[in-house]
């Protein structure tokens, strides 16, 4: 007999979590257990939250989107998913959390051991997950041990929390109330708890309510108020959670403590002791603090040394409000969104003045006349403790430390396909080259973080964790010139690199591979790839720069080595089609319109090893950029058939133009002068066409 309603309602409140979401919304989706809603309410989160969630319901009819006309706050936002819930059975998920693989199958299979209508609550367990991706398991499920009272971790009956009028409260520590009252009111034999992790929490560097502190946490107290007058046996409970929020330093600062204790204390008679003695027990943590900070001074002992040699007298200068450092790929010269922005800065704000940080061994091949500082040098070190402006695609040398009234502007310098940030953590082979503390603390140092799609957004919020930084989503102003070059500027290209008319000319760009040592070794057979093609074609190959200015290809008429080139977006103007592997140069090429074919050999290797962010040789539109080779032979076939520019990889590429390219207009680097530099608020560009 078919059911009339789906077994489980999930419902998730969505405000500021970009990030996380498609994830959250994907290990609900993923269950193996089907038969459920999710009930997406978008507490008008002001960034992609909603288009995140359209690009679900879109694809998958169980998601139901719902929209408050303002931001509310999770308790109502919560509130409104339960009254359009028609499930038997509501859960309640944060935007942020993860629902487990086969969580709602066991829930389900432990309502029907129990009987379809016999629990009004079923409680389970739960884990935490940082920002570092360590995962800890999660306390008890309350009441069978003192915990805090929590949403997440119960299923409850629909029928049951609409019988009692059970509803999340405003502001924070919503949950305490209903959560409460419900395990008082649910009848002896109709909760039970299942021995399984289900949901995964995550705990968030910035940007929650939880990660803030501040005075707001004494709210807390006001939501066990009415709760403890009611029934005095709930005290055990409200003291375990009242010690955890008094000791975390990330809800009560030290200042605030002592008034904490005190007003939890009168609130449950007495039970928290004497401050005093809170005080002993805090003096004696302090001293084993202080030990551990010992030891980590004499490992950084060195290098702030040489700081402080090079700050004592920098430092103290006035900053010049007129003084723009910048830095692209590892001090590798001007390249990238940093020239863009330089280049359109010198148009639009001429009182500006600007210094490009350089490694001594790439100085030479400077423009002439840049004005530059070589990176570790004295006149670096001034440079960056007076410049008002700060701005890069990777990171500034040195570790130095941003003085207040600086402005860092992080371009980055990749839509991402490959993981990126704390996402490496979970690879091996990265974590082990990787300092996630030191990019952690060059990442606090961002005011701005400019992205080129929703998709970056998404990412860089979660593998860049921090509330020190606004999201830019203006475009990539290193791509305004495949708007703005003129045919006349790109037939002079294409005849400065010695292609010849009528031939045409293909963009070889692949990625560089982690762990090798061994300079540039193509994953393409090049001699043999322009050997079958004929005269008709040549081949520029672009190595990645990790690689230097040179690629080392074979001798032949039908291949240029073009990895020295000083502007890659030339070689993509005199490109008739681009072939790459894995490389975020596609995105780029995706502006022009002309046809990308992916070269992937190694795909499953590349993937597991690197991680990736969806499946690029999926062919689902969006995701897919055109014809796609996992071999030699198939890349040598879909040329010679003319299958790399076809109505098919046509309709591939518009999609993927669509939703990587919807900020590219010609005119990023003027909106980002004017936000950055001038202050202007920049306009609102139009929501992504991409619909996944």
């Amino acid at each position: 007999m078919s059911r009339s309603r789906p077994l489980f309602s999930v419902v998730v409140p969505v405000h500021r979590v970009q990030g996380f979401l498609r994830a959250t919304l994907e290990s609900v989706l993923d269950q193996s257990y089907g038969d459920l809603e999710l009930i997406a309410v978008d507490d008008r989160s002001p960034d992609d939250c909603g288009a995140i969630v359209a690009e679900c319901a879109e694809v998958d009819a169980r998601v139901l989107p719902l929209a408050l006309s303002t931001h509310r706050g999770p308790g109502p936002a919560r509130n409104a998913g339960a009254a359009h819930a028609c499930g038997d059975h509501l859960l309640f998920l944060d935007g942020d959390d993860l629902l487990l693989p086969g969580a709602l199958r066991a829930l389900a299979e432990r309502l029907r051991e129990s009987g379809d209508d016999a629990l009004d609550v079923l409680r389970f367990g739960h884990d935490r997950i940082d920002w570092w991706e360590r995962v800890t398991p999660g306390g008890p499920a309350f009441p069978d041990a003192p915990s805090p009272p929590v949403a997440w971790n119960r299923l409850f009956r629909r029928e049951f929390w609409l019988r009692h009028e059970l509803a999340f409260t405003d502001g924070p520590y919503e949950e305490i109330d209903p959560v409460v009252r419900a395990e008082r009111l649910v009848a002896e034999g109709r909760a039970a708890s299942l021995d399984r992790v289900c949901v995964r929490v995550r705990e968030r560097r910035a940007g929650g309510f939880a990660a803030t502190p501040g005075r707001g946490h004494f709210r807390v107290l006001d939501a066990y108020a009415p709760l403890l007058a009611a029934d005095p046996g709930l005290r055990p409970t409200a003291v375990a959670h009242l010690r955890a929020i008094r000791d975390d330093p990330g809800r009560i600062r030290p200042a605030d403590r002592r008034a904490f204790h005190h007003a939890a204390d009168r609130l449950l008679g007495g039970a928290l002791g004497p401050y005093t003695v809170h005080r002993v027990q805090l003096a004696i943590d302090q001293q084993a603090l202080k030990a551990r900070e010992v030891v980590t001074r004499a490992k950084k002992s060195a290098r702030s040394r040489i700081l402080r040699t090079a700050y004592r007298v920098d430092l103290h200068r006035p900053l010049d409000p007129h003084l723009v450092v910048h830095g692209a790929y590892w001090n590798r010269g001007v390249a990238c969104n940093p020239a863009a922005v330089h280049a359109k800065a010198r148009e639009l704000a001429p009182q500006l003045r600007h210094l490009w940080v350089v490694g001594a061994r790439h100085a030479e091949r400077l423009p002439p006349g840049t004005d530059h500082v070589v990176a570790g040098s004295r006149a670096y070190w001034r440079a960056m403790a007076t410049a008002a402006y700060l701005v890069n695609n990777s990171s500034f040398p040195g570790g130095f430390t941003k003085r207040p009234g600086q402005v860092y502007l992080q371009t980055h310098h990749g839509t991402p396909l490959k993981s990126m940030g704390l996402d490496q953590r979970r690879y091996p082979a990265l974590a082990a080259t990787m300092d996630f503390d030191k990019i952690l603390a060059h990442v606090d140092q961002w005011d701005f973080s400019l992205s080129a799609n929703p998709h970056s957004t998404e990412i860089w919020e979660r593998v860049y964790p921090s509330s020190s930084y606004a999201h830019l989503n203006l475009g990539y102003p290193r791509n305004d010139r495949y708007f703005t070059a003129t045919s006349d500027e790109i037939a002079a290209i294409r005849a400065s690199l010695g292609i010849e008319s009528g031939r045409r000319a293909i963009l070889y760009a692949p990625t560089h591979r982690e762990g090798r040592t061994d300079g540039f070794a193509s994953p393409l057979d090049l001699a043999a790839f322009v050997r079958e093609l004929g005269d008709a074609y040549v081949l520029l190959v672009r190595a990645h720069y990790f690689h230097g200015t040179s690629a080392a290809v074979p001798e032949h008429p039908g291949l240029l080595d073009v990895t020295g080139h000083p502007r890659v977006e030339d070689l993509c103007l005199a490109a008739d089609a681009l072939i790459t592997d894995y490389s975020s140069l596609m995105f780029d090429y995706a502006c022009l319109d002309r046809p990308i074919v992916v070269h992937a050999p190694d795909w499953a290797a590349y993937r597991a090893t690197r991680g990736t962010y969806f499946d690029l040789l999926s062919g689902r539109p969006g995701e897919t950029p055109g014809a796609v080779a996992t071999s030699d032979d198939e890349l040598i076939g879909i040329f010679r058939e003319g299958a790399w520019d076809t109505d098919a990889t046509d309709k591939l590429r518009t999609a993927f133009r669509a939703r990587f390219c919807p900020y590219d207009d010609g005119r990023a680097a003027e909106r980002v002068v004017r936000r950055v530099f001038l202050g202007e608020k920049p306009p609102r560009l139009p929501s992504p066409g991409w619909t996944g």
